[in-house]
């Protein structure tokens, strides 16, 4: 039992730190070029959303079995993080979220 709750546990750490890896991305980016310019709640609502994903996951992936289950899941997971990151920054869909 021991076993089990150490592998969920270092799941979880292996998806925060994933989610802290891409958010380096646009911070690093901001000092290389001007094209990037994040504000302090962009980082903020996209760790949020990153964080959260990444925590509905480690969720999901532990009361969810079977495999294919598991992975409609996850894949389900991040179809919802695509299209909230999506309407964020152009606003595919025109809702009140982007700013139209």
């Amino acid at each position: 039992m021991e076993n089990v709750i150490q592998m969920n546990n270092k799941r979880l750490v292996l998806l925060m730190l994933a989610a802290a890896g891409l958010l380096m991305v646009p911070l690093v980016a901001m000092r290389f070029t001007a094209e990037v310019n994040w504000s302090v709640f962009d980082f903020i609502v996209a760790g949020v959303l990153l964080f959260g994903t990444g925590l509905a996951i480690d969720i999901a992936l532990r009361i969810v079995t079977g495999f294919w289950t598991r992975v409609a899941a996850v894949l389900g997971l991040l179809f919802i993080l695509f299209l909230v990151w999506a309407e964020l920054a152009v606003g595919i869909f025109g809702t009140p979220f982007a700013g139209s």
